[in-house]
């Protein structure tokens, strides 16, 4: 759908109002409430305003370098003050909507007046459909803050600025099992899918993988199964799609993978974060960057990790590696827009140290497998500038979250092998097989789920929260960010030269557990004094 933001198109609506009232001395919230909720085309209006800013590809895009997956190089954006655990309530947060009510404020505006518009302009039916939309954005939001912050403040109306000054934190568990209610109890009333202008508003599928989402991070492993596979059979088409590298492409946006994702339009809802992820050589900033605590989490084509190898050469580290470190993660010597990607020798402008130079050596290449993708006017003019969309949850979550609910509540049958290898075995992936010789037992399979969800899910920001639930803060962020051993791409044929024992060291990271909740920031206290700080800030 396209979103536009809700301010230009009331701005409209109550400027349009004025010249055929001009003398009317209502007050502005009485003639908004009384007077706009008159027409279809004003739910229409009101609800497009949820939409926008409900999520972002930024937080996408960006998130993983919260995590050990990746690093940002840019202290001034502020992701690795909270990465490297150095974060207080005073420090500005990182990225968009983290904690923000927002998107909350707009829904429960939009819920609590939409009752007037007149059934003759606006059917039941669609206004009920209309309504499980907001209810979905506002259940997104709370899910996305619980995880961040814990506790947090919980309304279902608006309130008076008094009000709001006011509130203090509900329990965290409290407001998860709102958000599990919720998208249960809205999921009938929204469409399996959509056509025409109308695709990218919220579909039933959604309603059930975010409750699935939810449901695994919150340890509610028999109802998540029960969610999953609801989404593995009945009125769903979602598969996966063929080729993962495409997945991400601008051209096959919408696809059967697809359940959320967040859509954009060309010089009017924009996307322009995936410049920021470019090398620099094609005019990026790097900003984003894979360590190579990622990049050795890929098994080999053997289905082994790098450890377990006897084949792995560290000298040649992405030679014979699973297919999905070529499509996620640009690396030295890998064939990328027509040269050999080398960010190793002196004189390339991808060299370590360079302005806008990643510092690990990596970029993450989804949604930027080839660049030329979007110079075209049904994606962008350029990579700034984009549209498509960017994607929230996809079909091969919904797999590997079924299987991990399976493994946690020890319930482990074929189906939890035929899952994982239905993700493993994407016709361009075709990694082989895992088995109940090989992974015979709840510790082992624990083991290989957690690998094969990083794998699969690297740059769709998604790791720290696995992070935060597996409760491995301690083991995976601290100590030194490493980035690619050292060395020289030959330009020709992108052979590699490296030195053993050599990793570019991008930053140093300290893990406290205070660290797996975020701080609530200093400025709500300042207007709210009824908070109360998460433990340790």
């Amino acid at each position: 759908m396209k979103k536009k933001l809700i301010y230009i198109l009331l701005t409209t609506t109550v400027l349009m109002g004025c010249k055929k009232d001009i003398l009317n001395t209502k007050p502005l919230d009485q003639y908004s409430n009384e007077t706009l909720w008159s027409s279809k085309a004003d739910a229409n209006a009101a609800l497009t305003g949820c939409y926008s800013g409900w999520e972002t590809g930024d937080n996408v895009i960006y998130d993983d370098c919260l995590s050990d997956n990746g690093i940002d190089q840019f202290p001034w954006e502020n992701y690795e003050t909270f990465a490297s655990g150095l974060a207080t309530a005073s420090d500005s947060q990182p990225g968009v909507n983290k904690y923000s009510y927002l998107t909350i404020q707009r829904c429960n505006w939009f819920l609590d007046n939409v009752d007037k518009v007149p059934s003759a302009s606006l059917d039941n039916t669609l206004k009920e459909r209309m309504k499980s939309e907001a209810r979905f954005l506002r259940a997104y939001r709370y899910a996305i803050l619980t995880q961040m912050y814990g506790d947090v403040p919980f309304t279902l109306h608006n309130l008076t600025t008094d009000e709001a000054n006011k509130t203090q934190r509900s329990p965290k568990a409290q407001v998860v099992d709102f958000v599990l209610q919720e998208l249960a109890s809205i999921a009938p009333s929204l469409p399996v899918s959509y056509s025409g202008s109308d695709i990218g508003r919220i579909t039933r599928g959604a309603a059930l993988a975010l409750k699935a989402r939810v449901e695994l991070f919150n340890a509610k492993y028999t109802d998540c199964i029960t969610t999953t596979q609801q989404l593995m059979t009945g009125p769903f088409n979602y598969s996966l799609y063929p080729d993962y590298e495409g997945i991400f492409r601008p051209q096959n946006s919408n696809n059967q993978e697809v359940i959320l994702d967040v859509q954009y339009l060309q010089n009017d809802n924009s996307e322009w974060v995936l410049g920021a992820a470019l090398p620099n050589s094609h005019g990026g900033w790097s900003s984003m960057a894979p360590t190579q605590a990622l990049v050795d989490a890929y098994e080999t084509t053997n289905g082994k990790t790098i450890q377990e190898d006897g084949s792995y050469n560290a000298l040649q580290p992405y030679t014979n590696r699973d297919p999905r470190l070529d499509a996620a993660v640009i690396h030295p010597g890998l064939l990328y827009m027509g040269s050999y990607f080398d960010p190793l020798s002196a004189g390339s402008s991808d060299l370590v140290g360079n302005n806008n130079a990643s510092p690990t050596g990596y970029n993450f290449k989804k949604y930027l497998a080839n660049i030329d993708d979007y110079n075209n006017t049904a994606y962008g003019t350029d990579v700034w500038n984009t549209g498509g969309s960017i994607i929230v949850i996809r079909y091969a979550e919904v797999l590997l979250t079924y299987a991990e609910a399976k493994i946690e509540a020890n319930q482990i049958d074929p189906s939890v092998y035929d899952a994982i290898n239905k993700v493993r075995q994407r016709p361009t992936v075709n990694m082989p097989a895992v088995t109940a010789a090989l992974y015979p037992d709840q510790a082992s399979l624990r083991v290989l789920i957690r690998r094969e969800r990083r794998a699969e899910l690297a740059g769709e920001g998604l790791r720290w929260y696995d992070i935060q639930r597996w409760k491995i803060g301690a083991d995976v962020l601290n100590g030194d960010v490493k980035g690619s051993l050292k060395g020289s791409v030959n330009p020709s044929n992108g052979v590699l030269t490296l030195t053993p024992n050599s990793n570019f060291v991008a930053g140093s990271r300290t893990f406290d557990n205070k660290n797996y909740l975020w701080p609530i920031p200093q400025k709500e206290f300042d207007i709210n004094p009824s908070l109360k700080q998460n433990p340790g800030y």
